[in-house]
């Protein structure tokens, strides 16, 4: 893409996108040009249309993976080449909304014991206690950590906002266990290779498949996995959806009320019709 390429970089980092957005949509942009083998600048909607039918009927493109290429080339003209007509007509694929497999407590438990590591399991372990994103753990400071307050200051998540979460009793005991043993150096929590350089949440991400594969778990499951179970844990132990909201950084209750699709306390203890008709309290149906 050459110039093209940089100026669609030098756009992102205008907007301050996240690097891992950026290295996407730089990514999905080339395998579009290196599709047709032509400079983007010569191509328009019809090259357009026609790349993202074969993607979606000679790839069997997932829904996601579809999106991220409609999103790549729409910045891609719109933003780097200035040329938004190019896109306007092309249309955003509809996303299947899948519900996350929720870890039960015991699950939990036993899938953090498995992870052999004590930095790894920290890192987990605070993922989960503090219901963080893995890279807000991968990064935090030792100074982050305010136990006098019992919080955890989280510096620029998502969408670069702070916010700050609890820090449990026995999260602060593994945190201390952990520091005694590791004595990171620098004011990184859980240091890389490089002292000056955050643990890779790559590396972690490993040490949680296999702690999934050693404890039998036979469910769909992520690090991120570990945030859908504590907001699910606290909803069905009585936490309210706004404090929920806040804990995890949501700009929208909306997003936050998916955890009442899974939780048990809303829906496994609601009691059907069919274990009450024809009974004495199922008169009140007709």
């Amino acid at each position: 893409m050459g110039k093209t390429y940089d100026t669609m970089k030098a756009e992102m980092e205008l907007r301050r996108y996240a690097p891992s957005t950026q290295d996407a949509y730089l990514r999905y942009a080339k395998q579009f040009v290196a599709h047709y083998r032509r400079p983007a600048e010569e191509m328009g909607e019809r090259e357009i249309r026609a790349f993202l039918l074969y993607v979606v009927r000679q790839q069997k493109a997932g829904d996601a993976r579809h999106k991220m290429f409609v999103a790549a080339i729409k910045f891609l003209y719109a933003e780097a080449l200035k040329r938004p007509e190019e896109v306007v007509g092309i249309p955003w694929p509809k996303v299947a909304r899948k519900l996350p497999d929720i870890l039960s407590g015991s699950e939990v438990a036993a899938l953090l014991s498995a992870i052999t590591s004590l930095k790894q399991r920290a890192v987990v372990t605070t993922a989960y206690g503090a219901k963080m994103r893995i890279s807000e753990a991968c990064t935090l400071r030792i100074e982050d950590i305010d136990s006098a307050r019992m919080l955890i200051h989280i510096r620029q998540g998502k969408r670069k906002k702070d916010r700050y979460v609890m820090l449990a009793q026995r999260l602060l005991l593994c945190l201390r266990q952990y520091y005694r043993h590791q004595r990171p150096e620098g004011p990184l929590l859980f240091p890389g290779r490089q002292a000056d350089r955050p643990m890779c949440a790559k590396t972690v991400r490993k040490a949680v498949r296999e702690a999934v594969e050693a404890c039998g778990i036979r469910k769909r499951v992520t690090p991120h996995s570990l945030r859908h179970a504590f907001a699910t844990h606290l909803l069905e132990t009585g936490t309210d959806l706004r404090t929920i909201q806040a804990l995890l950084g949501h700009s929208s209750i909306r997003t936050t009320t998916v955890y009442t699709r899974v939780s048990r306390r809303h829906i496994g203890t609601v009691q059907s019709p069919l274990d009450v008709v024809g009974t004495d309290k199922g008169r009140v149906l007709g």
